[in-house]
């Protein structure tokens, strides 16, 4: 019976894997029995979290925390999705994305084993109940430590890999609000000579890219536009698969037509304004730069990244400066460029080429209103 589960979770593609690359095999067999133990017996009250790709069980293996995710539903896409996960972040070394430790293919539904990410998600953390949430400062760090991890996805990895699903509940944070990019259930691999594909529309309603869902064609600027969107989530406290303006506006639309007329006080959360010193503005604007309608008019995730890094530069708040690149490990020293890049004038000024005051404050078309205004599900 387990030969026939591992089978039909695709274990030949994980074997396949394991034989281009020993190190998977040693770390990434895990078997039903030891998952058991780690989570005595998958106890209910073990559980921890899950979404719409599974359940959450918090365990212990050899003396070290452990999340062991567990598919909720047994049927072809959910196990494809589970599998694609492993193949994605078997390949993936970078400080902010969660870890893969390794998986179980021997049962029926596939399990995958993470580290412990102790302190929930972003969307925890920003949407609590009262005046005062994160700092401001801790914000636009997180968003930095986010756009160095899809700028390591789209770039740096061995094959770029978009996300496809960015969104607050999919950034983790540990006991010093480190972020941790995780659920790559949806990721796809892009082979480095396309400069996108044609996918089944993945995403969460508010955060997807309006190119995207109507077009079907995934490209990096898609996470761009999910970015965005986090930006001015974090910028607002608003939650961008529910909100809606008195007209009707979405997030995001509504959040660009207050900044065209230099409006932006109203929907700025409180927080961030008496905490600013001048970033609002400057990440406002880059939000916008990021949600714009056409992709090939959004900045690259590794330009959003030196924006950022120049503005924490400027508040001398950038505790680690740069993007490890693939086989780095997080012992690999730390990079000069990106604080000689967010230092330079000129390399700020092409990050920001095209994010002047008249091209924001530029009157919508009907079909950009449409777009950005729709609302489309999941």
């Amino acid at each position: 019976m387990r030969e026939k589960f591992f089978n039909q979770n695709h274990g030949l593609l994980l074997q396949q894997l394991v034989s281009h690359n020993g190190d998977i095999g040693e770390r990434m067999t895990i078997t039903f029995k030891d998952l058991e133990k780690a989570t005595n017996n998958f106890d209910k009250a073990r559980v921890i979290g899950g979404g719409g790709h599974g359940v959450v069980f918090k365990g212990i293996i050899d003396l070290k925390v452990v999340a062991i995710k567990k598919s909720k539903i047994i049927v072809e896409r959910e196990i494809n999705e589970f599998i694609n996960e492993v193949a994605i972040l078997s390949q993936v070394n970078h400080r902010n994305v969660v870890k893969l430790l390794g998986c179980c293919l021997e049962t029926e539904v596939p399990l995958l084993v993470y580290e412990f990410i102790s302190n929930g998600t972003l969307y925890q953390h920003l949407h609590v109940e009262g005046p005062v949430s994160i700092p401001w400062v801790d914000r636009i760090r997180i968003a930095l430590e986010v756009s160095r991890a899809l700028s390591y996805l789209h770039s740096a990895a061995s094959m770029p890999i978009f996300h496809r699903d960015i969104k607050s509940s999919n950034i983790l944070l540990d006991d010093s609000l480190t972020a941790k990019v995780s659920d790559f259930g949806t990721s796809r691999y892009i082979l480095i000579d396309q400069t996108g594909v044609t996918t089944e529309v993945q995403g969460t309603r508010g955060y997807l890219d309006p190119m995207y869902y109507y077009t079907g064609r995934l490209t990096d600027k898609s996470d761009v536009f999910s970015f965005g969107v986090l930006l001015i989530e974090l910028l607002t406290r608003k939650q961008p698969f529910v909100y809606r303006s008195r007209h009707g506006d979405n997030l995001v639309s509504h959040f660009r037509k207050l900044l065209a007329i230099g409006n932006l006080v109203g929907i700025i959360d409180p927080q961030v304004m008496e905490e600013e010193d001048g970033e609002v503005q400057e990440v406002a604007t880059l939000a916008t730069m990021c949600t714009k309608l056409k992709g090939e008019d959004r900045p690259t995730m590794r330009e959003v990244e030196i924006i950022l890094e120049s503005i924490l530069v400027k508040k001398k708040q950038v505790p680690y400066i740069g993007t490890r690149r693939h086989g780095e490990s997080d012992e690999t020293p730390i990079h000069s460029m990106s604080i000689e890049m967010a230092n330079n004038p000129t390399d700020r000024r092409h990050a920001m080429e095209g994010a002047n005051s008249s091209e924001i404050s530029r009157q919508y078309t009907m079909e950009e209103e449409i777009l950005l205004s729709g609302s489309y599900p999941r």
